[in-house]
């Protein structure tokens, strides 16, 4: 399983916020659908990373919690069962999620709650029913003094300006964010910290939708690897790029033996040997990095003759015994369901698009400024090529006098983190947050007004 290890370093040396006079008692908690990130507020990196789920391996009869232990070499994830309570992006199970909470605050950070404030990431849209199952968990399961949602898009314009004092994204306070998360993928524009619902557009395909489409070709093609859930974004992971000539790389992942660049083999585990899966040839696997000016030629009649004998030459191959298998146009096939999800059967539009139509939604003076300020973050901008592929395909659409700057960040699965716990440390916080006593006498819906969502 996929985690990331922290790094305790304070934001006091680089950021220009007064740090909160008590920022240690405010938790900052970006609830993923994918991961968990929970720290101390003030802090450059999170305490803890872990999946946002329970899983139950085959060795075990009962489901367990996750923890930052969980990705270590002698655990056997295969075919291990997976509950979430986060479905599409929502909160649809609020007994896990607390379950998984109560795990994380006692046992991996070891907080009073009663004692502390927690600001909390929450999606766009979110149904009020959702917000106030979301409330009474916070303040009645848990009992935390005080309260403060925030959107993934305003945290991470807040972190790229403090890093960037004199750039652009400082200088107008004006950025467009492009989460491409677990569950979904936004395009939302931000100005003067404030998320423009209006101009926010929404593509319904995220980081795990991507791997239940790895796993469906992998299992058409090779082995039956649908339940491997773990396994399969441990390979799109280590081995999924961007393509940036989709016709090109389809005539090249045609060929055959060393002339196919994306042939790549996956070893998977045996429970005796290695617990973990692996990619047989890491050298191997990176050949495509030299194809970026490289066209081959390549007549239609040919390539499709070199399909077929492929084709055969695979089924007399393929040996059921071997604890492996080959990846070829997989490897490009699935992120480029971002750039066009048309290809999954799914009515919307492409990334490219959907950026054109949120600028559109603004503005029109914002318009330049806005093209000129996109900020990549979420885990699947950590796709090889993915950053080029998009300015390669937005450039066309976006029209000639305004230019067009995509920024990529440092970390992009901790961006959103790091933005809350920035605005933790900010001496205002205190004064925006929700007080338990405020909760009990208004309610959730009174008190949800102040956060302006």
């Amino acid at each position: 399983m996929h985690t990331i290890k922290p790094h305790r370093t304070s934001f006091q040396t680089t950021t220009h916020l007064t740090p909160f006079s008590d920022m240690s008692n405010v938790i900052v908690l970006d609830n993923g659908g994918g991961f968990i990130k929970a720290g101390n507020g003030g802090e450059r990196d999170p305490l803890t990373v872990i999946p946002n789920c329970l899983y139950r391996p085959l060795s075990s009869k009962k489901f367990l919690h996750p923890s930052p232990t969980t990705a270590a070499a002698t655990e056997d994830l295969t075919s291990a069962a997976v509950r979430r309570p986060i479905d599409r992006g929502y909160l649809i199970n609020p007994d896990l999620q607390r379950d998984i909470w109560n795990h994380l605050f006692s046992s991996l950070l070891h907080i009073t709650p009663s004692n502390s404030s927690l600001l909390l990431t929450e999606p766009l849209f979110c149904l009020p029913s959702i917000q106030r199952a979301t409330d009474e968990i916070v303040f009645e399961d848990f009992g935390f003094k005080s309260l403060y949602i925030a959107d993934s898009p305003k945290l991470v314009h807040l972190y790229e300006a403090s890093r960037r004092p004199y750039g652009l994204v400082s200088k107008t306070q004006c950025s467009l964010v492009v989460d491409c998360g677990f569950s979904f993928t936004h395009a939302a524009p931000v100005f003067q910290n404030f998320t423009l619902n209006y101009g926010v557009k929404r593509i319904d395909l995220g980081g795990k939708a991507l791997t239940n489409y790895l796993k469906e070709l992998v299992s058409y093609r090779s082995v039956n690897v649908m339940d491997e859930s773990f396994l399969m974004d441990d390979v799109k992971e280590k081995l999924c790029f961007v393509s940036l000539d989709i016709a090109r790389d389809l005539q090249i992942s045609r060929k055959r033996g060393k002339d196919n660049l994306f042939r790549s083999t996956y070893v998977l585990p045996d429970g005796i040997n290695h617990t973990r899966g692996f990619v047989k040839d890491p050298d191997e696997a990176k050949r495509y990095l030299t194809l970026t000016s490289v066209t081959p030629p390549s007549s239609e009649s040919a390539t499709h003759q070199s399909e077929v004998l492929e084709k055969l030459e695979d089924r007399k191959r393929v040996d059921l015994t071997k604890n492996e298998f080959d990846l070829t146009n997989e490897r490009f096939l699935v992120p480029e369901m971002i750039f066009h999800p048309a290809d999954l059967g799914m009515n919307q539009a492409g990334l490219a698009e959907c950026i054109v139509r949120a600028v559109n939604s603004c503005h029109p003076l914002l318009h330049p400024v806005l093209y000129e300020s996109i900020i990549l973050t979420g885990g699947s901008t950590l796709f090889p090529q993915f950053a080029e592929r998009l300015e390669k395909e937005l450039r066309p659409l976006v029209p000639d006098e305004y230019q067009v700057k995509l920024t990529t960040q440092e970390d992009p699965i901790l961006g959103v983190w790091r933005g809350g716990s920035l605005l933790a440390s900010s001496p205002d916080f205190e004064a925006m947050c929700v007080t338990k006593s405020e909760y009990e006498e208004l309610g959730s819906a009174r008190c949800r007004r102040r956060f302006f969502h």
